[in-house]
């Protein structure tokens, strides 16, 4: 912004009269003031106008006129007063110096003011604030001081930096660096893979442990046949894979002598109840589980128990049968009892032959048909010798067939005699001994309906109907009696 330039009345005490401007009426005017001087001996300020006048000044009405830049502003002024224009106008640092202000007047006195900052040429300088002053065809304000002149701002703008030159990259500390190990990608992917195989088992294991919610789990067999399902549903399907099979006689050889021998007999059975149960229950084992999903079968073992003390009996009623060797005995086929004596022979091993029938059963059962088991014989000589046959026919047998031995029940009674008594009565050896055997079967029927309606007295305090046990207890010690009182004996019907 430039200095004002100061002239005419109110230019500041002690102003001198201005000397008369070339054009300019006659007439008396004020004494020219004060200068200002950028350029004084001690910096910018007022200087006294010099002697005679000043030619930059004329006459005008008091107050200041101030310097105004030449783009986008007018210049006040007051009547009579107007901005200097055209050619020999002066600038200094920008702003324009300002005549008489009349027209075509030339600048007579210095034409700039004091610098008082700087600021772009192509941008307006700032308005001063307050009343506006020199402005054509207004009246100003009258006398009065100056405004004291603002400073303008200054933009400063930064050098700007080689649009090649990047940021330097912040440096990582080294520490980090040194500690920091590449990622193993291969072990990353080992992991996943691990992750997604134990899911798969996972999903397949439950959907395994929700499919086997029956009573037999899924793939269960036995002997090859698949009993999953409820436990009523797995006893028929062994029932009707395997009853027949069980119940079918063993086909076996002694000595090259073809026989059979039923599995009942010998107590050989295929409890399909306990093989159940056994099979029964849930599996959580996972490889099962998961195995039954892909159709792998849950093997359940048969359940065949066996009654050794009936197998041994049966095999030796089957050596007795079927072995050269014979046994020393005492019949009754012909009503009267007849010593036999044994002789030494071939005979079936019994103990030998055990486990031979046990296998051949259980083959019976898983395929339904066995080739005829060559059982293992030995030579024997024979348990009974003629000192016992002697025995037993002199305490047993022979009184036994002496008469009829008749059995009471109540009111009624059942003579047994010469014809009856050789169905049911036998004898076989046990333990070297020769003892009385009593056909359970032949002797029911023998009495059949006698003793119906006649009630014992048990020891649990009731009273049940006469079995056969209770006749063969009875007929025992009529057989043995030497007297007629003797021979007839009497059920108990009421022991205390």
């Amino acid at each position: 912004m430039g200095a004002p330039a100061m002239g005419g009345p109110g230019r500041g005490p002690g102003a001198g009269p201005a000397g008369p401007r070339p054009g300019a009426p006659a007439g008396p005017g004020p004494a020219p003031g004060p200068r200002f001087d950028p350029a004084g001996p001690s910096g910018p300020g007022f200087t006294s106008a010099p002697a005679g006048g000043d030619p930059g000044y004329g006459p005008g009405p008091a107050g200041p006129v101030f310097d105004t830049p030449a783009q986008g502003f007018a210049a006040p002024a007051a009547p009579g007063v107007r901005p200097v224009g055209g050619p020999g106008v002066g600038t200094t640092q920008g702003f324009p110096a300002y005549g008489n202000g009349r027209p075509g007047d030339a600048p007579t006195g210095p034409t700039g003011g004091p610098a008082l900052g700087t600021f772009p040429v192509d941008e307006q300088p700032p308005r001063w604030p307050g009343p506006e002053l020199d402005t054509p065809g207004r009246p100003g304000p009258g006398p009065g001081p100056a405004p004291t002149p603002r400073p303008v701002p200054t933009r400063i703008t930064a050098a700007p930096e080689p649009a090649d030159q990047a940021p330097a990259p912040a440096k990582a500390p080294a520490k980090a660096a040194a500690t920091a190990k590449p990622a193993k990608k291969g072990r990353n992917k080992l992991v996943l893979l691990g992750g997604a195989v134990v899911a798969v088992i996972g999903l397949a294991y439950g959907a395994g442990l929700l499919l086997n919610h029956s009573d037999v789990p899924k793939g269960t067999t036995v002997l090859g046949v698949d009993i999953s399902g409820s436990r009523d549903e797995a006893v028929s399907k062994l029932q009707t894979a395997f009853g027949n099979r069980a119940a079918a006689p063993l086909q076996l050889s002694v000595g090259g002598k073809q026989v059979e021998l039923k599995p009942d007999k010998a107590g050989l059975v295929l409890d399909s109840q306990t093989t159940v149960r056994n099979a029964a229950g849930s599996d959580y084992n996972p490889v099962t589980v998961i195995g039954s999903l892909l159709g792998n079968e849950r093997v359940a073992d048969p359940v065949m128990p066996v009654d050794e003390e009936k197998l041994q009996v049966a095999l030796q009623e089957l050596a007795g049968a079927a072995g050269s060797a014979t046994e020393g005995t005492i019949t009754f086929d012909t009503g009267k009892a007849v010593a036999v004596p044994g002789k030494a022979g071939s005979t079936l091993d019994v103990d030998g032959s055990v486990s031979l029938v046990k296998k051949a059963f259980r083959d019976m059962v898983a395929t339904g048909q066995a080739a005829p088991v060559e059982l293992p014989v030995a030579t024997k000589q024979p348990v009974i010798d003629q000192a016992e046959l002697d025995r037993a026919m002199k305490d047993f047998a022979e009184p036994a067939m002496s008469a009829t031995a008749t059995v009471k029940a109540g009111v009624k009674s059942i003579p047994f005699g010469a014809k009856s008594l050789p169905k049911i009565l036998s004898m076989q050896a046990v333990d070297g001994h020769l003892v009385e055997k009593y056909d359970l079967e032949a002797l029911k029927a023998t009495y059949g309906s006698t003793f119906d309606g006649v009630l014992i007295m048990r020891g649990n305090g009731q009273k049940t109907a006469v079995t056969p046990q209770d006749v063969v207890g009875a007929l025992g010690k009529a057989l043995r009696g030497k007297t007629p009182a003797e021979r007839i004996v009497t059920i108990d019907t009421n022991p205390s």
